[in-house]
């Protein structure tokens, strides 16, 4: 049921070691990243943004380690706009190095402390630098969203003449609408002509939304993390991007749905953060139906409630006895153990489910509904 095909492939920059792993509270261990990068490798990301090697110690041996492992994908690391900084990365052995300044006003005049000139000079020699070193360089703006726009296409035309190969637009506080992504997104592709990648935060919860609209407006990357880990909020979960790409807007996705539950179970578990039971995508219910309109469709035909099949992803379908529950799933469970039932025991059943919910404030398990089973019928043998 996935919308038409465009034929336009998006490249998928992972950055959960890195902006994931700023997640307040969170740190991998090294054995941890190594077993990330390789699943998301295996999922079929594009390039791997693996951690900040100036920071040294284990940061950097973790680093060297992903970089040596043989990995098909791009192995990226991150640096301030500082040549010292890109030393270290290139020491690690990586193939591409993100530079990252910030870009709006109140981030120069209040954090750096320094000017508009100032910041064009220092991203400048960082990108001609890295890449004299021959590695694939993106220069991000932090801040992108808050930037005069004029400026923003100023510094995007300058790293485009220093060398880098994209520009990483960052909504950095999550603040962007997808109306304003589109506009300033595509504004900026026509004017300068650069390869934009994608990086939103969560904060509005718009993440996802404004990481497919900048897509649509001709972003060539976007930038995620595995369950939408990252700095406060998070940032767009990948598995939900993915899917959205494939099945909201038809573009062509090379990331294996089969692996997405492993890798994020995965991650879930290293970074102490668990998956609610109904996370987009891989959550344990996102294919459990209990209302009885929903689960009676869903017995007939399940693309009557389900876009994809559930297998797809690793997932079951399930349908739950509970408060909420029809009769047309009590006939299907019970069938499930070679019982048939009629319609009108079925609804002598479903009053006993109903009332049995309640009173335990949870569906019912399938031995606590054959029991409700066998004592409705052995009352209805008694009548007679």
């Amino acid at each position: 049921m996935a919308a038409e095909l465009t034929g336009r492939k998006i490249k998928f920059v992972d950055t959960t070691l890195r902006d994931g792993e700023q997640t307040a509270g969170v740190v991998f261990a090294n054995h941890e990243k190594l077993e990330i990068a390789r699943m998301l490798d295996e999922l079929g990301v594009d390039q791997i943004e693996v951690g900040t090697p100036v920071m040294g110690g284990d940061e950097k041996a973790a680093i060297k380690a992903i970089a040596e492992s043989g990995l098909s994908a791009s192995i990226m690391a991150w640096n301030r706009a500082n040549i010292e900084d890109i030393k270290e990365s290139l020491d690690c052995g990586v193939d591409a190095v993100a530079i990252s300044i910030s870009t709006s006003d109140i981030h120069i005049k209040n954090k750096l402390k320094k000017s508009r000139e100032w910041v064009l000079e220092e991203m400048a020699k960082a990108a001609e630098y890295a890449k004299s070193q021959g590695v694939y360089v993106s220069v991000n703006a932090e801040d992108a969203s808050r930037t005069d726009m004029d400026f923003l296409i100023k510094f995007a035309l300058e790293a485009k003449k220093a060398g880098a190969d994209r520009l990483r637009f960052c909504d950095t506080l999550g603040i962007l609408n997808p109306f304003k992504t589109a506009q300033m997104v595509e504004e900026l592709i026509s004017k300068t002509g650069i390869e934009v990648e994608m990086h939103t935060h969560n904060d509005l919860g718009m993440a996802t939304a404004n990481a497919l609209v900048g897509i649509e407006a001709g972003a060539s990357h976007v930038g995620v993390t595995v369950n939408g880990l990252g700095e406060r909020a998070g940032n767009a979960p990948l598995e939900e991007v993915a899917m959205a790409l494939k099945y909201s807007l038809g573009y062509d996705v090379n990331i294996k749905a089969n692996l997405l539950k492993e890798i994020c179970e995965y991650v879930a578990h290293a970074s102490a953060r668990p998956l609610s039971l109904n996370k987009t995508i891989v959550g344990e219910n996102i294919f459990a139906h209990e209302s009885g309109i929903h689960a009676d469709g869903v017995i007939k035909d399940p693309s009557t409630y389900e876009f994809l099949d559930p297998a797809e992803l690793g997932l079951k379908r399930k349908i739950i006895i509970g408060k909420h529950s029809g009769t047309a799933s009590v006939k299907a469970r019970l069938k499930e153990y070679g019982i048939v039932v009629d319609e009108d025991l079925a609804k002598e059943i479903l009053d006993e489910v109903r009332s049995m919910a309640v009173a335990l404030k949870r569906p019912l398990i399938d031995r606590e509904l054959i029991s409700i089973y066998k004592k409705t019928l052995n009352f209805n043998r008694k009548a007679v």
